[in-house]
């Protein structure tokens, strides 16, 4: 087996190169990297070098997504994930191989999903504003599916070792990404707890284990994303989670908030979240969001100008409905130099937490001739 020793040499080599244990130039690095996955390909009956084909080509598959080539890099994670699930049984380094290369797969196939930012584009999901296209859906769909089957994989290795366990937390994490990116905030947010419950539990084991700080971020990152999802949950989903022990107490005050920006009155927040009154008004009262408002008016062109400060601002608010900041500005744009009279065509959007858009808006009203009164959301 002198040939196969060879290849496992060569792979060791870019295992090296790789990780920057060993310097080569950028052409080198994709002939070295061209050679190996050549060279691993006849070795079809041979767990570790299938294991191995379908590694390298997801390390090709990545040089492409960093090059910008998508597409280039979808196709070859697609010809990766045949090699890694084949070799998947074979032993629980290959099943964990083939798990990271599934999140792999599905972080890319959802790209067009996120924003900059990777905050998901259409957190409200298909039926509220124009959505993804359908063929970004489609994807986003397969990616959650492949990232579920993540998921199922890092579950059935074995639990006493903390390398799996980590690696189904950051599973889930992942799983409550790309459900986000979808619409579906409810169960986005479930996933989230349970992997939140996950890293804590991990550092609870073992505090000082190197993997620790990796434990702290992945927290920093989940509770950023819960306070985020939030602001999409209605307050029946809130009502769910509650009951299913998934709305963590430190949530409880956002989620509370988020129920009175919606309209919904004290007393039903207190029975809905399994709170009594008091708790309910002293977090409204210590609470405070953020109303980002944007009033436009129609010109002869028939194209929408943005008003500038204060009819384009934000304010910190406490106890108050989008509704009720949005009667206010109202009022005052009314009666304002601004206003652009009767019989004319003008709108107002009011989000919370950040202006984006439309249909994510807490408050929309439309005025104008065709448009005596819009309903507000």
């Amino acid at each position: 087996m002198v040939q196969r020793d060879a290849v496992l040499r060569l792979d060791d080599r870019w295992a090296r190169v790789r990780s920057g244990a060993e310097h080569a130039e950028p052409t080198e690095r994709a002939r070295l990297l061209d050679e190996l996955i050549g060279a691993l390909r006849p070795f079809t009956d041979d767990p570790r070098c299938t294991a191995l084909l379908g590694l390298r080509l997801a390390d090709r598959a990545a040089l492409r997504f960093a090059a910008g080539d998508r597409a280039g890099a979808l196709a070859t994670i697609e010809e990766g994930l045949r090699s890694s699930e084949r070799a998947a049984g074979h032993s629980p380094e290959f099943a964990r191989w083939y798990a990271r290369g599934l999140i792999n797969h599905g972080v890319w196939l959802s790209w067009p999903l996120s924003d900059g930012a990777r905050l998901p584009k259409h957190p409200l999901g298909p039926a509220v504003g124009e959505g993804p296209s359908a063929m970004e859906r489609a994807a986003g769909e397969r990616a959650r599916d492949l990232t579920r089957t993540a998921v199922e994989v890092w579950a059935g290795l074995d639990q006493r070792d903390p390398v799996n366990r980590r690696g189904l937390a950051q599973a889930k994490v992942f799983l409550g990404d790309r459900l986000a990116e979808l619409g579906f905030a409810e169960e986005a947010v479930a996933w989230a707890v349970a992997a939140e419950s996950d890293f804590r539990q991990l550092l609870l084991a073992d505090p000082a284990a190197e993997e620790s700080a990796e434990a702290e971020e992945a927290l920093d990152h989940i509770g950023r994303q819960l306070e985020l999802r939030l602001r999409f949950l209605t307050f029946g989903a809130l009502v769910s989670l509650r009951a299913q022990g998934l709305l963590p107490e430190r949530l409880l005050p956002r989620a509370v908030v988020a129920a009175r920006i919606k309209g919904v009155a004290e007393p039903a927040i207190a029975a809905g979240l399994g709170l009594d009154a008091e708790q309910v008004r002293t977090m409204l009262d210590v609470t405070p969001w953020l109303a980002v408002w944007r009033f436009e008016v129609r010109g002869p062109d028939g194209l929408w100008n943005v008003l500038e400060h204060p009819w384009h601002s934000t304010t910190e608010v406490r106890n108050r409905t989008a509704e009720d900041v949005a009667g206010e500005l109202l009022r005052g744009f009314v009666d304002s130099a601004d206003y652009p009279g009767d019989g004319s065509h003008w709108r107002v959007l009011l989000w919370w937490h950040e202006e984006g858009d439309p249909a994510g808006a807490r408050y929309r009203l439309a005025v104008g001739p065709d448009a005596p009164l819009a309903t507000p959301s």
